[in-house]
């Protein structure tokens, strides 16, 4: 009995723990599942928070970047003033500045000897050829030979002169016969002067057989050999460049020929070469063609080989400078109301600026009025803003 009674004791205990134990462990499943939840909700709301928050933000940046990208980025920059060159260029054939055709200014004959060559440099007077002269010079021996003569009837009238004037004191000569005397002597110094005048005259014509240089300078052609029979009909035998000074024709657009003046400097630059030679304008054609409204300017040039007469030649004058805002073509636009260039003010806005254009040259174009240098300048895709116009500016330094 007891054994039993201890038995259905125990069992009543473990019968009743039993049932407690499930019970508290399903209580705090509900409350674990419960919190679960919780925290389920408090993690949607605030997902949905932020979701609802960052379209807003994004849409936002969005728009500003929208906004930004919509004004053009332009190329600007701030030309200052510069000294510009206004060049001329033109091209040309090269000559002798002062060309001179030399040929026969005597009777002529058959030439004997040629001294110079092509390329020869000469003195003012020197013989250049020689013409045969046995005849001329005969003629100038008899000559000579007339000359003694007449010295020696010169002397014997003054003799006769002389003594007759000695005894007409003492009455033996009458005045007659000193006035016959001195007309003799004086007929005998009038023979004296005609054949020194005639020997004279010969000389001067065998001298001129010699074909001479009429000042010095550079021989540039010979057409004349030995045995050839010149005389003054013949031509030209030689041409000469005196001192050996070129120069270079150019003929020049009637525009451009009004702004050079004598002076200038330029460059000269032969076909087939890349050497440059340097020299200025000496002569401004004072007349225009009415046909080709063109005119020729002079450059004189020292003597160089490689300056070859009537050779072509470009050549590049500098006919002055002015001091002015350059700027590139592409910056500068025209339309119905003038030039205009497109600037950007302190708050990047595109303002239009009537201009005056001058010359046009490599460097770019000259801005005569409209513009002080300082401003900030559009050099491109001007033609693509409008006055008024919000621009990203992005400066640069011009070359």
């Amino acid at each position: 009995m007891n054994y039993e009674g201890r038995m259905f004791g125990r069992q009543d205990r473990l019968e009743y723990t039993g049932e407690e134990t499930p019970r508290r462990s399903r209580r705090w499943i509900w409350i674990l599942g419960i919190a679960i939840v919780v925290v389920g909700i408090v993690a949607v709301l605030a997902v949905s928070r932020k979701d609802g928050a960052a379209p807003k933000g994004a849409a936002k940046g969005a728009a500003a970047a929208q906004g930004s990208s919509q004004n053009p980025t332009v190329t600007v920059a701030v030309p200052g003033k510069t000294t510009m060159e206004t060049v001329v260029t033109g091209t040309g054939s090269l000559a002798a500045r002062r060309e001179m055709p030399v040929g026969v200014a005597g009777e002529g004959g058959i030439v004997t000897r040629v001294l110079v060559e092509p390329g020869s440099w000469v003195g003012a007077g020197q013989v250049l050829a020689t013409v045969d002269r046995s005849v001329q010079t005969q003629t100038a021996e008899s000559l000579a030979a007339s000359i003694r003569v007449a010295q020696a009837d010169l002397r014997l009238a003054q003799a006769e002169l002389d003594r007759a004037q000695r005894l007409v004191a003492n009455g033996f000569i009458s005045k007659a016969d000193i006035d016959r005397k001195t007309a003799a002597r004086d007929q005998a110094q009038a023979r004296l002067r005609v054949s020194q005048a005639q020997f004279s005259e010969t000389q001067a014509r065998n001298r001129r057989l010699d074909v001479r240089a009429p000042a010095a300078g550079l021989v540039l052609t010979r057409q004349v050999e030995p045995g050839q029979i010149v005389s003054s009909g013949s031509g030209v035998l030689f041409r000469m460049a005196m001192g050996g000074q070129m120069e270079l024709r150019t003929q020049l657009a009637e525009t451009d020929l009004q702004k050079l003046r004598v002076g200038a400097r330029a460059e000269v630059t032969p076909t087939g070469m890349s050497q440059t030679f340097t020299g200025e304008v000496w002569q401004v054609s004072p007349i225009i063609d009415p046909q080709s409204r063109q005119g020729i300017a002079r450059v004189s040039l020292k003597y160089n080989p490689a300056l070859r007469p009537g050779g072509f030649a470009s050549a590049r004058i500098v006919a002055g400078g002015v001091t002015a805002v350059v700027l590139p073509q592409s910056a500068v636009q025209s339309d119905g109301q003038g030039n205009y260039v497109y600037t950007v003010n302190a708050q990047n806005v595109a303002v239009r600026a009537p201009v005056t254009t001058g010359d046009v040259t490599e460097q770019g174009v000259a801005i005569t009025s409209g513009l002080s240098g300082n401003e900030r300048v559009v050099l491109t895709a001007g033609a693509f803003l409008n006055p008024g116009q919000k621009v990203i500016p992005n400066l640069q330094k011009l070359k």
